[in-house]
């Protein structure tokens, strides 16, 4: 089928196979780049994963190792302070920021040895046959290791600047690929249409020669006729690829004005980058800034010398409820209560949880609390509370007393016990 002649001026449409196959390029570069931002994300994620395993398995290989200890010797001081170096003082919890939790128990399954830091006092009395008969039931201690990777620390951090300049050098890479192959057939296209232009202006000038030469002698011969219909046929053919070449042109021309946009998007994306980056090291440095704040005023701050009222409520309740742990701060809180009938109200719920868990008026499992903290809310006297927990060695852990009016600060509190 012979495409029609385009009219004065204008320049026919590309095939639609033609179209269609341009419009899938597009949509191809579009669909790489945003897989590339995808291969991003997740090898950033996995990658952190697993150097969290890796981390696990070097941390308990160096704590397991921390936990062989000569017994005829001062053992509990001594695996502290091998846990405590091959821990606290592995290079990658100083400066890479890899948060590890080791918690030591002896053979018993009840006594512990090292609670993450600061480590507990040793646990063996000074005389040799007690000491070895401590030995003969803590040894061999038993551990258990939990290991992360924060993104906000230094290994995240490499990991993530790794990743995010290969994504960088291949969408450059990617981009100059397609503007150069788009400026190529922009050039091919330009010289394919002054090819033609030039063959279109020579067949102009036969035929202007054709019909001087038409107008002047008689045309007597059948031959002149068909070249004459000939030249006529070749010129509308080529007047068609012109009208075709000068869609391509067009159309090329704004291709590449939108791989002008795509590189100007890619220098817009590079600069969002950067300032993430300066973001991230500029919360890093507040985050150690707070940190060795908060280890100054642990290391200033002077404790609050115990009344001897609280140390005698303290004795009291722990000697009459054996079934119970009683935290020191529980005590000061129900020192702190001042009002008598309120204490007395507090201490029989207290003495109901020991003796008649069941019968207990317990309201509810404290929510909004970190993951693996499990704290029980016990009501007394309308407004009171006392928050509990499994104990370790007794059935429960009583760890504070309050009222409804200090109920955000024992929240807090109950936070960081985690």
């Amino acid at each position: 089928m012979v495409n029609p002649v385009p009219p004065e001026g204008k320049a026919l449409p590309p095939p639609p196979e033609v179209a269609a196959t341009r419009a899938l390029d597009r949509l191809s570069s579009f669909r790489i780049t945003y897989v590339a931002i995808l291969a991003f994300v997740f090898l950033y994620v996995f990658s952190v994963k697993g150097l969290e395993r890796l981390f696990d398995h070097h941390f308990r290989v160096a704590v397991a190792q921390a936990l062989r200890v000569d017994p005829s010797e001062d053992f509990v001081a001594r695996l502290q302070a091998q846990v405590d170096a091959a821990v606290r003082h592995s290079w990658w919890t100083r400066v890479g920021g890899v948060s590890v939790t080791v918690f030591v128990l002896g053979a018993d399954g009840r006594t512990p040895l090292y609670v993450d830091s600061p480590a507990l006092p040793p646990l063996l009395n000074p005389d040799p046959a007690a000491a070895a008969h401590a030995a003969a039931h803590l040894l061999p201690a038993m551990a258990d290791v939990t290991v992360s990777v924060p993104h906000n620390s230094l290994v995240a951090n490499l990991v993530l600047v790794a990743y995010a300049g290969a994504l960088v050098a291949f969408l450059f890479g990617f981009n100059r690929r397609v503007a150069r192959r788009e400026a190529e057939l922009f050039s091919a296209a330009l010289a394919a249409r002054h090819t033609t232009a030039e063959r279109a202006e020579q067949i102009e000038r036969e035929l202007a020669e054709v019909r001087s030469y038409l107008a002047d002698v008689e045309p007597v011969e059948e031959l002149q006729q068909e070249e004459i219909r000939s030249l006529q046929a070749e010129r509308a053919s080529l007047q068609e690829k012109l009208g075709v070449l000068a869609a391509r042109e067009a159309e090329l021309r704004a291709q590449a004005g939108k791989a002008l946009e795509l590189d100007e998007e890619r220098q817009a994306l590079e600069s969002l980058l950067e300032e993430a980056l300066r973001d991230v090291t500029r919360r890093d440095d507040e985050i150690r800034s707070l940190q060795s704040s908060l280890k100054r005023a642990a290391r200033e701050g002077p404790a609050a010398p115990r009344t001897r009222e609280t140390e005698l409520v303290g004795r009291r309740l722990r000697t009459l409820y054996k079934n119970l742990e009683i935290d020191d701060h529980a005590v000061d809180d129900l020192v702190e209560l001042r009002d008598e009938a309120l204490k007395l109200r507090a201490e029989e719920a207290v003495k109901r949880l020991c003796d008649e868990p069941e019968s207990a008026a317990v309201r509810r499992k404290v929510g909004g609390l970190p993951p693996g903290l499990s704290i029980f809310e016990l009501g007394f006297a309308g407004k009171g509370r006392i928050y509990y927990t499994k104990g370790e060695v007794r059935r429960f852990r009583v760890l504070l007393i309050g009222t409804k009016a200090s109920q955000k600060t024992d929240l807090e509190y109950l936070s960081r016990l985690a």
